[in-house]
């Protein structure tokens, strides 16, 4: 009898150590889809509740501008405006660094960006560009308010593709109409000679002087060079082309764009007016310009890093873009003080 009760109590015993067995954790580890498809489910629910996309991670982008200007900073804004749409507030990090309009410490900030191991980088300008080029052939460079990149990376023949690792947006305006513009303004017969004042530093600045140059000589201007090196001497070279010329041209040139009111003191009192090649230079010194938005510039250049980060396009094969539209506008206090009629066609800039 004894025995019949130990046999039963071992069955009833074994029988329950199986059933603990079958209700163990390590049932769950033998079936390794009830786990993923739990983590997936998850992260999929979060990704709707934020409004992100659960498989890009919070991209580290590094923006250097080459110097504080309305201009640049219009375009900076409209960057970084694009990304955040397309990303949110928390899918994308700026390292936002100005240069202060010198070329060493776009290189340093560009160092420092390639030393981050950044997800990609916006240059703001020529030279911040080419410290970005020649920093970095790995990392995806952005340019914006560049104005010819051939000349700005010494690449003969361009094609309108830079290539490898770098592409971007130009803020060039159509330059034959920029010349009519100040034909319009400023008949040949009443004003024979054009001053055309830059940055001989600047290689886009040059570049645009020379062409503007050819069309106007082919009308039947006088036009003469007045360069400055930096803003140092600025003042002395506004100057010396403000008593020998009618009227001065200055293009999209960046370290003008950052000295406006020293051309503005000396160039209206001598009462000889600016065509500008661009607003902001205009809103400073000039009377008319062909301008382009630079916020929509930026804005453009973002959703070009937006198909870069995405995997959308490969920046290799992207075509430098061009703003799409030109606005003809002039400074009205400027064209007050120097007795200027302004066509009717014409925008004022405002502030």
């Amino acid at each position: 009898m004894k025995k019949a009760v130990s046999i039963l109590t071992a069955a009833c015993l074994a029988l329950s150590l199986a059933a603990c067995s079958s209700d163990s954790p390590s049932s769950a580890a033998a079936d390794p889809s009830s786990t993923s498809d739990t983590s997936e489910s998850s992260s999929a629910e979060t990704a709707e509740d934020t409004g992100t996309d659960a498989s890009a991670a919070a991209y580290t982008i590094g923006i250097c501008q080459q110097q504080p200007h309305e201009a640049l900073d219009a375009a900076t804004q409209g960057f970084k405006d694009a990304l955040v749409e397309a990303f949110g507030e928390d899918g994308v990090t700026f390292d936002e660094q100005n240069a202060q309009g010198d070329s060493n410490t776009c290189a340093t900030i560009i160092n420092g960006f390639v030393s981050g191991g950044y997800d990609l980088i916006m240059a703001n300008g020529s030279s911040a560009l080419q410290a970005a080029a020649a920093g970095t052939a790995d990392i995806p460079i952005l340019g914006t308010s560049v104005t010819e990149y051939g000349v700005a990376l010494g690449i003969d023949g361009f094609d309108g593709t830079v290539g490898g690792n770098v592409s971007g947006t130009s803020d060039l305006a159509p330059l034959d109409q920029q010349a009519q513009m100040l034909a319009d303004f400023f008949p040949v017969d009443q004003y024979p000679t054009v001053g055309m004042l830059y940055c001989s530093a600047e290689p886009n600045s040059a570049y645009q002087v020379e062409q503007v140059t050819n069309y106007l000589t082919e009308m039947g201007y006088t036009v003469e060079d007045y360069s400055f090196s930096d803003s140092n001497d600025l003042a002395t070279i506004a100057t010396n082309a403000s008593t020998s010329c009618d009227v001065l041209y200055i293009p999209t040139d960046n370290t003008a764009a950052s000295n406006t009111e020293i051309i503005q003191n000396i160039c209206l009192p001598a009462g000889v007016p600016i065509i500008a090649g661009e607003q902001g230079i205009c809103s400073g010194c000039g009377v008319a310009t062909l301008s382009i938005s630079y916020y929509d510039l930026g804005y453009a250049t973002g959703e070009m890093a937006v198909q870069v980060l995405t995997g959308e396009a490969d920046i290799s094969t992207m075509p430098i873009e061009y703003a799409p539209n030109f606005t003809k506008m002039y400074n009205p206090s400027n064209c007050e003080a120097l007795n200027i009629t302004v066509p009717d066609d014409y925008v004022a800039i405002e502030g």
